[in-house]
């Protein structure tokens, strides 16, 4: 995607959003409150935890260091899955039926000792503490965007697809249409003009729903009372609505598809308005730059777009294992900046200390926060304070760019 993104007459863009009862997003959820209940213990827990689930049965991997104490993994399993809503027997995937298997592992001391003390502070001999001691927990890139098509600075698409299913869980969860089950998707195509985005070109739900209900039904109630209460009027124009398209969604969760954790890396950052780094965020503590630093590009380029120097971001952060200052920072901002390239990569510079200790110190992320990001988006968050969400440093970068 280059600056011709903002030139061209017209174009369609789609993304997705699934429900926190989708297969991929029940282990994303499991992950997220493993690694909460490790931070509850201990603030400098060592957490990587991946999650499969299938038919009756949930497998929880990883490696784990904690200094002391005892999170019971199967209790909290189960929890997290009545809270989803697998709640009865006849779904074929429930909390208390389901089987559990755990096999953790403790963090490769080979890792450990690069992430503990740094490249630069072994070099030095010294480590005096962890914003100048800490290392990367991986290499790779990550990547962060803002755009000014929603009040919250995410893509349209994505936005609206959040909201598709965060409606989906309300209406099944208060009771209004009670024949669904948790499982559920949606999907927006947006039609753009000049880069701005005219309305809604289709709005697609499909969500698994009991045996005895009509197609006709679940698609007036999911037009009525989900897409049409979700998507401003003022976007549907000519709109196409989609539901389950398939016919029939009555085998759905676990029984229907394997679950996977960081399985939906799209759905979790911008539905591919973006660029992606790659690596996934649940079941990660901080230490681990594919969630921390992700978390800190967003930050980023939503005060860049909200201090006004570009109406679109989008951060590249790279790292090496062990080592930690970023290997590269580059802002792309699609043509649509007002001061240089350069002023931006010193505004970035002086604002932001993008090592991996001064990330976790500066956005306080060795707290149990992280089990709520694992459905309906990491970025946008209205409904959540998030501390990289914040525009706290918009003010100071729109007086250095003289705005």
């Amino acid at each position: 995607m280059s600056s011709s993104f903002m030139e061209s007459p017209s174009f369609l863009f789609t993304s997705e959003s699934v429900t926190e009862g989708h297969p991929d997003k029940i282990c994303d959820q499991i992950s997220d409150g493993v690694l909460d209940a490790m931070l509850k213990l201990d603030p400098k827990a060592r957490v990587a935890c991946e999650v499969s689930c299938t038919t009756g049965l949930v497998v929880v991997m990883g490696e784990i260091t904690i200094r002391e104490g005892y999170v019971d993994i199967p209790s909290l399993v189960r929890e997290t899955i009545r809270e989803i809503g697998y709640t009865d027997p006849a779904y074929g995937f429930d909390y208390k039926s389901c089987g559990v298997m755990v096999a953790i592992d403790e963090q490769s001391s080979d890792i450990s000792g690069g992430v503990t003390t740094a490249l630069e502070a072994r070099e030095a001999k010294a480590a005096e503490d962890e914003v100048e001691s800490l290392g990367a927990g991986d290499q790779g890139m990550m990547v962060g965007f803002a755009c000014d098509e929603t009040p919250e600075l995410m893509p349209l698409p994505m936005a609206l697809s959040h909201r598709l299913t965060q409606r989906l869980a309300e209406v099944r969860k208060n009771g209004e249409l009670e024949y669904l089950r948790p499982d559920g998707k949606s999907q927006v195509t947006v039609e753009y003009s000049k880069g701005k985005p005219k309305r809604v070109h289709t709005v697609l739900l499909s969500n698994q729903h009991s045996e005895e209900i009509s197609n006709s039904e679940i698609e007036r109630d999911l037009v009525e009372k989900v897409a049409k209460v979700v998507v401003p009027k003022h976007l549907l124009i000519d709109t196409r609505f989609i539901v389950n398209p398939s016919g029939r969604f009555v085998i759905g969760g676990p029984v229907g598809d394997t679950g996977l954790t960081g399985r939906k890396i799209l759905v979790d950052t911008y539905g591919g308005m973006a660029r992606h780094g790659g690596g996934a965020f649940s079941g990660k503590d901080p230490t681990k730059v594919d969630r921390s630093a992700a978390y800190a590009a967003r930050w980023v380029a939503k005060n860049l777009v909200a201090a006004g120097v570009a109406t679109r971001a989008e951060v590249q952060i790279s790292y090496a294992i062990g080592v930690s200052a970023p290997i590269s920072v580059s802002v792309e901002t699609f043509g649509t900046n007002i001061i240089s390239n350069e002023d931006i990569d010193n505004i970035v510079k002086t604002h932001f200390d993008l090592r991996p200790g001064a990330i976790i110190r500066d956005l306080d992320l060795r707290r149990p926060i992280y089990k709520q990001t694992a459905s309906y988006g990491h970025f946008g968050r209205t409904d959540l304070d998030l501390p990289w969400e914040r525009t706290n440093k918009s003010d100071a970068i729109g007086k250095d760019a003289g705005l």
